[in-house]
C-alpha cells in the first residue's frame, strides 16, 4: 500500500466512508491541503477538504479542533465559509487534520483579478469582503475556547532572529512601528490571515473565506492591515487586494457593522502587516536551510523578503530610486570550463522545466515545476547582477559609516539611528533596488 492508498485508508474509517480519491493541492506553506471524494455508506458521493499541518508547523497557529469551533462560529453568523465534517489528532493523519466540506469557486489571486469570467464579481467584492469581515469581528472572542490573545507573531523581529536573517530595512519599519503606534480600535475575534489567496470566487462574488489558523483576539484594524498590504495586491491597482478602493471598504465596513478605522490606522497595520510577511517568507525558508522541510516552494519564498522590504519602504515614505534604464539581463559571465557556460547551464535547465515539465504536470507537481524555473532564472540573474550589488551595497554601508548589515541592523533595534531613519531608509532603498532586480524584477512594475 503506497502513501496515498494508506491516508485514503485512514481517513475513510475515520469519515465512515470509502475514500476514493485524495488529491494534493498545490500552495499552503504552513498546512498540506487535499481533495478528497468520499463515498458514504448510502452510495452517496461527497466532495471535501482535508487539511493536514505540515511537520510541526512553519509559523504558530490554532489547534485544529479550536479553529473547527471558529468556522461553526463563523457560520452562526452567516459568515461564508465551509461545514465542519471532521476535525482532529493523529488517528494516522499526522500532527493535526481538518476535513470541510468542499466549496466551488476560485481561489487564485491573480485569476480572480484578471479574467473575464470574474468582471461581475470584481464589481461587488470589496463590499462583499467588508460585510463579511464586520461579520468575523462580531464573533464574540471570549466565546472560543483557548482562542489566543494576541496575534502569535505580533513582535515580529524575534521570530527574525531565530532564523539567522540580518534585515536593516526590517528594523528600521519595527522602529518605525514603535514610534507611530495608534490609539487601538477594539478587541475582536481577528481572522489573521484575511486576504486574496484565502477566498473562494465564483462569477456573483464571494463563496468561502478559508484558512482560520492564525485566529486570535486582538485589533480589527489588524484585518483590514492585513487585507490592503502590498502583498495582497497579486500586481493589482486597487488597495484592497489589487481590487478597489480603501475609503469604499472602511465605508462598507462601517455600515455592515464593524468599526469607524481612519487611514493612519490602516497605513500603521499595512507596515506591520507587510512586516510580518516579510518575517514569515523568513521562517519558511528557514524550515527549508535546516532540514525540518525540504521544499523548492519554501527555499523560493526567502528571496521574496525584499519584495517587502520595498513595500516597507514606500509605506514609511522613504524615497525609493526607479530600475535601472539598462537590462537586468546584465553581459555573459566569464566560461573558464568552456560552453556552454554555467549560466547558460542554468537557463537550459529553466527553460527545460517550464517549457517542457510543467505544461506535462498538474496540480503540486506543475507548480513546483513553475517555482523550480523561477529559482533558476534568480540564479542566471545572480551570477549576472550579483558582483556588481555586492560591490555597491558595501559602498553604501561606507555611506553610514557601519562595516556590515549586523553592525547596521543593532545600530538601528538600539535606537542609535532614530534621528536619521530616513536618511539610512534611503540609502538602503538601493540595496533592495538591487536585489529586487535579482530576486523578482517584475515585481518593481
Amino acid at each position: 500500500m503506497n502513501g496515498d492508498d494508506h491516508l485514503a485508508d485512514r481517513l475513510g474509517r475515520v469519515l465512515g466512508g470509502t475514500v476514493t480519491s485524495v488529491r494534493r493541492l498545490s500552495g499552503g506553506a504552513s498546512r498540506i491541503t487535499s481533495a478528497v471524494e468520499l463515498v458514504e455508506p448510502d452510495g452517496t458521493g461527497r466532495a471535501l477538504i482535508l487539511q493536514q499541518r505540515r511537520g510541526h508547523g512553519l509559523t504558530p497557529g490554532t489547534d485544529v479542533a479550536m479553529e473547527a469551533a471558529l468556522l461553526r462560529a463563523a457560520r452562526r453568523l452567516a459568515v461564508p465559509v465551509p461545514g465542519v465534517v471532521a476535525a482532529g489528532r493523529d488517528d494516522g493523519l499526522d500532527e493535526g487534520w481538518l476535513v470541510v466540506d468542499r466549496l466551488e469557486g476560485e481561489s487564485i489571486a491573480r485569476r480572480i483579478l484578471r479574467d473575464e469570467d470574474y468582471v461581475d464579481a470584481r464589481a461587488r467584492l470589496v463590499a462583499d469582503l467588508a460585510s463579511a469581515l464586520a461579520r468575523i469581528h462580531a464573533i464574540p472572542p471570549d466565546g472560543v475556547v483557548g482562542l489566543p490573545r494576541a496575534d502569535p507573531l505580533r513582535r515580529p523581529l524575534p521570530f527574525l532572529d531565530a532564523t539567522g536573517e540580518v534585515r536593516p530595512v526590517l528594523e528600521l519599519a519595527g522602529r518605525w512601528l514603535e514610534a507611530n503606534r495608534p490609539v487601538p480600535t477594539g478587541r475582536t475575534l481577528v481572522h489573521g490571515d484575511y486576504r486574496m489567496g484565502n477566498f473562494l470566487v465564483d462569477e456573483s462574488g464571494l463563496r468561502g473565506v478559508l484558512d482560520w489558523e492564525l485566529a486570535h483576539a486582538g485589533d480589527p484594524a489588524e484585518d483590514i492591515g492585513w487585507l490592503t498590504a502590498p502583498p495582497w495586491r497579486f500586481g493589482g491597482a486597487g488597495d484592497v487586494g489589487g481590487l478597489g478602493r480603501l475609503d469604499e471598504f472602511l465605508s462598507e465596513y462601517s455600515r455592515a457593522g464593524g468599526s469607524v478605522v481612519d487611514r493612519a490606522t490602516v497605513r500603521w497595520w499595512q507596515v506591520y502587516a507587510t512586516l510580518k510577511w516579510a518575517v514569515i517568507c523568513a521562517l519558511q525558508a528557514a524550515a527549508h536551510l535546516s532540514g525540518a522541510v525540504r521544499s523548492v516552494e519554501l527555499a523560493a519564498i526567502g528571496r521574496r523578503v525584499c519584495e517587502s522590504e520595498w513595500d516597507l519602504l514606500g509605506l514609511m515614505g522613504v524615497d525609493r530610486p526607479g530600475p535601472p534604464v539598462e537590462s537586468a539581463d546584465g553581459p555573459a559571465a566569464p566560461a573558464p570550463f568552456g560552453r556552454p557556460s554555467i549560466r547558460e547551464l542554468v537557463e537550459a535547465v529553466e527553460g527545460y522545466l517550464r517549457d517542457k515539465v510543467q505544461p506535462a504536470t498538474e496540480g503540486a507537481a506543475g507548480f513546483e515545476a513553475r517555482v523550480a524555473a523561477n529559482v533558476l532564472a534568480v540564479v542566471v540573474r545572480e551570477l549576472a547582477l550579483g558582483p556588481e550589488a555586492e560591490a555597491a551595497h558595501r559602498g553604501r554601508l561606507g555611506q553610514l559609516s557601519m562595516a556590515d548589515d549586523r553592525e547596521l541592523s543593532a545600530s538601528i533595534r538600539g535606537g542609535e539611528c532614530d534621528g536619521r531613519l530616513d536618511q539610512v531608509g534611503a540609502v538602503l532603498a538601493g540595496s533592495v533596488l538591487d536585489e529586487l532586480r535579482v530576486a523578482n524584477p517584475a515585481y518593481l512594475s
